[in-house]
């Protein structure tokens, strides 16, 4: 059941708007598109008579959580959890946030050591949510890139059913994004005349960049990361060198960031077959390397930790 009227702003919805807010921010693998045409009883419909003043923000809530009902119950979803509608303002951007939010149980002693039970909703594990960028809407609307939103979990696509209320269509596959811009950093400083530890500054440029952008929740913008890296003995800047080198899906001009990159770009990973390994760039070529004709390893330096597990094995 809704509530009967929105929560009255105070200190602590405020702090809970903040919180939905960085939570969002932090969830990896963000897909990107914009609403579809308007229909009869759609979000898009609510959406514009929010913003049009034809209807109240407790009304919209209302109207478009039945929405939401609905399409569990066409797609046969079950999903718990309470709906949570989130207006505010960050940086002087507008946002709208909606996100299905469970609980958890908490237990609190008091000063007689008496245990209290109480549920509080579990930010943490936020993942069916979308955010809309109110500003870029109205602004750019035609671009059809104002709304994102969390793809699934676990490895199980569960965004359909929230897609489908939203009437939105993925146009941008954020973590895909993200991906290629690694691999085109990668390329751009290959092709440089640079020792290990300058590429490996570039590389912390890029990581500085994406931090930045993660704790202000602004998109990563190819022009501005592409100012703070060094041009190419050629003269090229990189974000030359990203539009001759777009690959089947372009990179966009800006994206979500990816928190998952800043490990990528201080870090090499991998594993199967029985092994994980993972060390830092700046090791490869000094205590590790790699014979590619062997397809062997070399590590120099074993950690002691592993080095004890390996003499007391008795192999």
């Amino acid at each position: 059941m809704p509530r009967n009227a929105c929560f009255e702003i105070s200190s602590q919805i405020e702090e809970l708007a903040q919180q939905l807010h960085h939570t969002y921010n932090g969830k990896p693998g963000k897909g990107l598109g914009g609403l579809s045409e308007d229909t009869e009883d759609s979000f898009s419909t609510h959406l514009s008579a929010l913003y049009g003043g034809e209807l109240s923000f407790h009304g919209f809530s209302v109207k478009t959580a039945e929405l939401l009902r609905q399409k569990l119950m066409e797609f046969a979803t079950l999903e718990t959890g309470f709906v949570v509608f989130s207006r505010y303002q960050f940086l002087a951007t507008d946002y709208l946030l909606i996100a299905l939010i469970n609980t958890r149980q908490h237990v609190e002693i008091n000063q007689e050591l008496e245990l209290n039970y109480s549920d509080h909703l579990d930010l943490a594990k936020m993942q069916l949510a979308a955010r809309i960028d109110i500003t870029e809407m109205q602004v750019n609307k035609d671009k059809q890139r104002y709304i994102s939103f969390i793809k699934g979990r676990a490895g199980r696509k569960v965004s359909d059913f929230f897609l489908s209320f939203l009437g939105c269509e993925e146009l941008v596959d954020s973590k895909e994004q993200n991906k290629q811009l690694v691999s085109q950093v990668d390329q751009y400083l290959s092709g440089e005349q640079m020792d290990t530890s300058e590429k490996q500054q570039s590389r912390q440029v890029v990581s500085d960049y994406y931090k930045e952008k993660l704790e202000q929740g602004e998109n990563i913008s190819l022009p501005e990361l592409s100012e703070r890296m060094p041009a190419s003995t050629e003269g090229q800047d990189f974000y030359s060198f990203i539009q001759q080198h777009q690959q089947e899906q372009p990179l966009e001009q800006d994206f979500p960031a990816d928190r998952a990159v800043i490990k990528g770009l201080s870090k090499f990973s991998g594993q199967g077959g029985g092994i994980s390994i993972n060390f830092d760039r700046q090791l490869y070529g000094e205590r590790i390397q790699y014979d590619q004709a062997s397809d062997t390893l070399i590590i120099k330096g074993v950690p002691p930790n592993l080095k004890d597990q390996l003499l007391k094995s008795g192999k």
